[in-house]
């Protein structure tokens, strides 16, 4: 570091302010409070400001900002899906995420890379078809490809997949991004804070107080907070908040792993997904290989990661990748998937009054940050579910209406 520069950085007058203050404790009373500070719950907390006027809003989170699955997933970003329902809500993320940077005023290193999903069957490929063509009736860019154009964008990958599962196509998805998860977070965060939102870490929840059918308090590790209105937003542990209130939980919990090898001089350009063989890999900015596969086959409530998990990692990405032997992984983590049985989310309001519910996440949790923001404080600022999220409430479970979005996400990314 120069001198000069040196002398800039150890000058208060040129301090960077804090990215948002917390107050020593929470007021008495909320209009808003948030459950879960990851991506979901800043970016609603954001939105109420921003574009409903409502700020007086406290996020509660009991870890760190961003510590749960938003910190803990492999940062995809895209709209293929299967059910219109799926497509238009991704579009739309889709759509906020690029140009978030400049709403968020922060780089969010959102890079635009193509993502292939892989058939190594005639069956696959039909179901990619058939995506295909839901996504171009929608507007999304989307379309089925020859194994020879996936070689042409990937030169390094293996088609005949060690002779164990040929490549015979894929779905090409032009809009497919990766960003940096935690800068989104941490954007939302800050934003949210700089327009009067409450942001309190290391806070738990201890229960949610309900009369007459309506909430009215949150119960903290700081203090009582009445509201008359709570947004529960915390994935794996959704369970645990829905018992407060006296709701059965939709979702089971599953831990879902991922891992990131050394740096290695940039080759992958474009994300590549296998669903057959649970795998998908991006490369960073750094050169890293961030990979991952499907949940784990147990329900389980912890972000344990295993040994098995990543041998078998290993083996199916030396199925696509066989030069990349001598590679190191030099980290793993877990985070807790919220599955429902339709592979999709369950957003909006609850049979309890003023009790607002964004869940479900699974494995496509990140990809939907901004849109969760968006049609969640519209929901909380009306009391009435966003058009975009009417389809996707706890009652379709009870009418057997379910989505069916497996065929777009039965591997976790």
């Amino acid at each position: 570091m120069s001198l000069r520069l040196l002398k800039y950085a150890l000058n208060p007058q040129y301090a960077e302010p804090r990215f948002f203050n917390t107050p020593d404790a929470p007021r008495d009373s909320y209009d808003v409070v948030i459950i879960g500070g990851g991506g979901h719950g800043l970016a609603c907390a954001y939105h109420l400001a921003a574009e409903h006027g409502i700020k007086r809003v406290a996020v509660i989170e009991r870890g760190y900002l961003g510590g749960g699955n938003t910190g803990r997933n492999t940062t995809i970003i895209r709209s293929n899906y299967l059910t219109p329902e799926g497509v238009l809500f991704y579009k739309r993320s889709v759509e906020l995420f690029e140009s978030l940077s400049d709403r968020l005023d922060l780089n969010l290193f959102y890079s635009n890379r193509g993502h292939f999903t892989l058939a190594h069957s005639e069956a696959t490929l039909r179901t990619m078809r058939w995506r295909a063509e839901v996504n171009k009736h929608y507007g999304v860019n989307s379309e089925l490809v020859s194994a020879a154009d996936v070689k042409k964008a990937c030169p390094q990958i293996d088609l005949q997949c060690g002779g164990n599962h040929p490549i015979l196509g894929a779905l090409y998805h032009a809009p497919g991004s990766i960003a940096r998860h935690d800068a989104v977070a941490w954007g939302y965060a800050r934003r949210a804070s700089q327009l009067g939102v409450d942001i309190f870490q290391h806070t738990a929840v201890t229960g949610v107080e309900v009369s007459a059918g309506r909430v009215v308090a949150v119960n903290t590790s700081k203090g009582r907070i009445a509201t008359g209105k709570v947004v529960s937003a915390v994935a794996g542990s959704t369970p645990t908040v829905l018992k407060m209130v006296g709701l059965k939980s939709p979702v089971d919990i599953v831990p879902l792993q991922a891992c990131v090898s050394e740096p290695m001089k940039a080759w992958l350009d474009s994300i590549i997904v296998s669903g057959s063989l649970h795998v998908y890999v991006s490369q960073t900015a750094r050169g890293e290989l961030v990979m991952g596969a499907s949940v784990d086959p147990a329900e389980l409530h912890s972000t344990r990661s295993s040994l098995e998990f990543v041998t078998s990692l290993a083996d199916q990405m030396l199925d696509l990748f066989p030069f990349l032997a001598g590679v190191k992984i030099v980290r793993q983590w877990a985070g807790m998937a919220d599955m429902t049985p339709d592979f999709a989310p369950v957003m909006g309001k609850t049979e309890v009054g003023g009790f607002y519910l964004d869940a479900g996440w699974g494995t496509w949790g990140f990809k939907a940050t901004p849109v969760c923001g968006e049609t969640m404080a519209f929901t909380v600022a009306h009391d009435t579910n966003h058009r975009l999220i009417e389809a996707f409430g706890t009652e379709r479970f009870r009418r057997l209406a379910m989505l069916g979005e497996k065929g777009a996400a039965s591997v976790g990314h």
